[in-house]
C-alpha cells in the first residue's frame, strides 16, 4: 500500500511563500506521474501542478509563474513551492501519485490559508 504524506502547509499572508512537501512510502521512480491538486471550499478538486515520470512539468494557468514542483528522488519526496500566494490559493492541498497501471494515490491533505 502507497503512502503520501503532506506537510508544510499553513497560514501565510498574501504575497508570501509555503513550500509543501509530499513524501512517499516508496520509490517515485515507480510512479507515472505525481502531482497536486487542490479543492477550495464548494469548489471542485483542480490539478495544480504535475511532474512526469521523465521529468516533464504542467501548471495550471493560475499558478504559472509562481508555482514550482520539484523531487527529490532519493529522498522519494515531491515539493510544491508557491510564491506570491494569494487569498485565491487558499484551499485543501492533496498530493497525488499516478502509476503506469493507472492506480491513483491520494495523501490526505494539507490546509494552505492566505490571508492578511
Amino acid at each position: 500500500q502507497v503512502q503520501l504524506v503532506e506537510s508544510g502547509g499553513g497560514l501565510v499572508q498574501p504575497g508570501g511563500s509555503l513550500r509543501l512537501s509530499c513524501a512517499a512510502s516508496r520509490s517515485i521512480f515507480g510512479f507515472l506521474s505525481m502531482g497536486w491538486y487542490r479543492q477550495a471550499l464548494g469548489k471542485q478538486r483542480e490539478l495544480v501542478a504535475r511532474i512526469k515520470y521523465g521529468g516533464n512539468t504542467a501548471y495550471v494557468d493560475s499558478v504559472k509563474g509562481r508555482f514550482t514542483i520539484s523531487r527529490d528522488n532519493a529522498a522519494n519526496t515531491v515539493y510544491l513551492q508557491m510564491n506570491s500566494l494569494t487569498p485565491e490559493d487558499t484551499a485543501e492541498y492533496y498530493c497525488n501519485a499516478q502509476g503506469f497501471d493507472s492506480v491513483q494515490y491520494w495523501g490526505q491533505g494539507t490546509q494552505v490559508t492566505v490571508s492578511s
